[in-house]
This record gives C-alpha cells, sequence and structure tokens, in this order.
C-alpha cells in the first residue's frame, strides 16, 4: 500500500524552502491516506508492557478498541492515563489471564530477557519466570488473530541468537506464521536513527508484508523548538567532562562520546531511557554557547508523537518514558499493513 502511494505522489522540483515543506506534507500524506483506505474498526486489541501507549495510537487510528492495558511503572500510568483515559493494570504477571477481556490483536513492546537453553527443546514450560511467559500463557488462552511484538534490533542476536529462537519456536508451537523485519525509524519521516525489531504473527494465513519506508527525507531542525529555557543547556562541568570522555575514545579508537547535532542534521542518533542523565547521545549545538539537551517536546517529537500529546510528568521521567518507547510512524504503518492483510485473508 505504501508503496503504491510513493507511486501516485510524484515529488515535484522545489526550492529548499518548498521542499521542506513538501517532505513535511509528504509523510503525513502517506499515512493520512493509508489510514482512509483500510479499518481496524470491528477488532479489539489489549496493550501490553504499554509503556506510554505508543503502540497504541497507530491502532486506535484504524478505529480498533484496546479492552485492555497493563503496565508496570507508576510514572508511565499516569502518562498513560492522561492520554487515552483508559484504566491500566499493572504487573502483568500477577494478572490472570483469564481476567483479561476476548480479544483479535496483542500488542507488547516486551523486555529482553534471556532464556535457559533448555527453552529450545522443552518450549513452553521453560519460559516461566520470564516475562515472554506471560505473553505466551494470555496467547495460550485466547488465541488472538494478530500478534505485534517490539524490541530492540539486538534482540534476535541476543544470547547468541538464542533468545530469538526460543520466541519463535515457542509462537509458532501456538499455532502462528511469524513475520520478522529490522525497521528505522529514520526510514519514516522522522529525525531519528532508530533500529528496532518487529515481530507480526498471523493466526490464519495471510498475505502480509512490511511497509516501505517513505520517499521523503527528515531534518531535525523540523522539530526543535524556537525557545528553550537555559535549563536545557548543559553546564561548564559537564561539557569539559564530555569532551575529555570522547577525546579519551578517540585516543583507544572507538567512536564512543556524546554526539552534537544541529538544525540541518537528517536525523540523531537512538534516545535511550537513559538520556535523562548526561544527554551525551543527542546535544543540539548553540550558537556561542554550550549544547543543551533537547526538551520533553522534542524527545516526543523526536518519537513522532502527535503535538497534543499531553507530558503530566517531570523531564527525568519524560525522558526515560520517550527513550522506552517507539516511533510511532513506523507502528502506523506497520498497522496498516495488518490491516490490509486481514481484510483480503
Amino acid at each position: 500500500m505504501i508503496n503504491s502511494l510513493v507511486k501516485k505522489i510524484e515529488k515535484p522540483i522545489l526550492n529548499n524552502a518548498q521542499t521542506e515543506l513538501f517532505d513535511k506534507f509528504y509523510s503525513q500524506e502517506i499515512i493520512h491516506k493509508m489510514q482512509n483506505s483500510y479499518s481496524l474498526k470491528n477488532y479489539r486489541f489489549i496493550d501490553l508492557f504499554a509503556g506510554i501507549g505508543g503502540i497504541r495510537i497507530g491502532f486506535d487510528k484504524l478505529h480498533a478498541k484496546c479492552v485492555f492495558a497493563s503496565e508496570w511503572d507508576k510514572f508511565s500510568q499516569i502518562t498513560y492515563q492522561k492520554n487515552f483515559h483508559h484504566p491500566v493494570a499493572g504487573d502483568i504477571t500477577k494478572i490472570d489471564e483469564k481476567d483479561i477481556p476476548e480479544f483479535d490483536i496483542l500488542l507488547a513492546g516486551f523486555p529482553c530477557q534471556p532464556f535457559s537453553n533448555a527453552g529450545k527443546k522443552q518450549g513452553f514450560a521453560d519460559l516461566r519466570g520470564t516475562l515472554f511467559f506471560d505473553i505466551c500463557r494470555i496467547i495460550s488462552y485466547h488465541q488472538p488473530q494478530v500478534i505485534l511484538l517490539e524490541n530492540v534490533k539486538g534482540f534476535k542476536s541476543h544470547d547468541k541468537g538464542n533468545t530469538f529462537a526460543i520466541v519463535k519456536k515457542n509462537l509458532e508451537d501456538l499455532g502462528y506464521k511469524i513475520f520478522v523485519q529490522i525497521l528505522n525509524s529514520k526510514d519514516f519521516g522522522l529525525a531519528q536513527n532508530r533500529e528496532r525489531i518487529y515481530i507480526v504473527c498471523f493466526k490464519n494465513h495471510v498475505k502480509f508484508q512490511f511497509p516501505l519506508p517513505f520517499a521523503n527525507s527528515s531534518k531535525l531542525g523540523n522539530i526543535l523548538e524556537k525557545e528553550v529555557a537555559q535549563k536545557y543547556t548543559i553546564s561548564d562541568k559537564l561539557w569539559e567532562g564530555h569532551q575529555r570522555r570522547k577525546n579519551q575514545h578517540i585516543a583507544k579508537g572507538n567512536g564512543f562520546g556524546y554526539s552534537i547535532f544541529n538544525k540541518n542534521s537528517p536525523y540523531t542518533s537512538t534516545i535511550s531511557a537513559r538520556y535523562y542523565k548526561d544527554g551525551s547521545e543527542i546535544l543540539i549545538e548553540q550558537e556561542n554557547k554550550n549544547p543543551r539537551k533537547i526538551t520533553p517536546r522534542e524527545a516526543a517529537r523526536l518519537q513522532g508523537f502527535p503535538e497534543d500529546f499531553i507530558i503530566p510528568v517531570s523531564d527525568v521521567q519524560a525522558y526515560k518514558q520517550f527513550g522506552n518507547s517507539v516511533s510511532v510512524p513506523v507502528i502506523e504503518a506497520i498497522a496498516v499493513e495488518i490491516a490490509k492483510a486481514l481484510a483480503k485473508k
């Protein structure tokens, strides 16, 4: 679907100012047309390890109905409830699968945990004590039509590939066809280099394909705020420490250390949950001043959250939440492809 839309919307020859405006419209136009073409109106979903709801946004826009959400972090619960006005259950390990309402689609950005090597042979029975076990017991009881899982890029190679192999085997044993792809946020209209693995599973035979990259480029300047409080400019002491550590890493022949960007940068490095500590992975260049950290609102934009998304928590918690979250436009594109596959089954 994305590919056909890209072909239909031919990009004209424009000057720099016009190009910037067109690029912003270009990705929004693609998503808008996709969401108008397909619907999940009659489907119900549950949102596990929900964080602040980044995954559910793409399914909300396709009119699917959320019937259950679970998130253990109390600060993330506050943000989730403030934005979605939906009750959030706590620790999923303490929730009986029988108490979860019937649903059709399971969404989960679950943590990466090591499994016993015995899991390759013993399968589901050997997963007890891991959070993936809780996903499996819920799937086993409810038998949803679709599963969408998201994790870090390294998940596939974690523990020499053992972790992914066990996850794949158990999902297949539960009767699912598995589709796996690593997608980068910068290919979906965002100014962030963020690679994540996405696992889509179907109970029934369907023709599914992951979305193709958008045919537009991003630019960091599009998401930067015009006026930023002084508190986001890093101190002389912290800036000196960043530079010293960077030089030490260079001397050792590696590329570790702070990363600095400006309004003309096509994208930043990956924002992580630890960003609140020193902001070293994404610093913004300032004229005649030390560089600054991005603001919580800029962090939200970097992940593709809508402008009306409410940030009711402290800066520290906001950085953790957006660093842990998903890139919304990527999920939106995957959700459309899921809807497309279900419509043709």
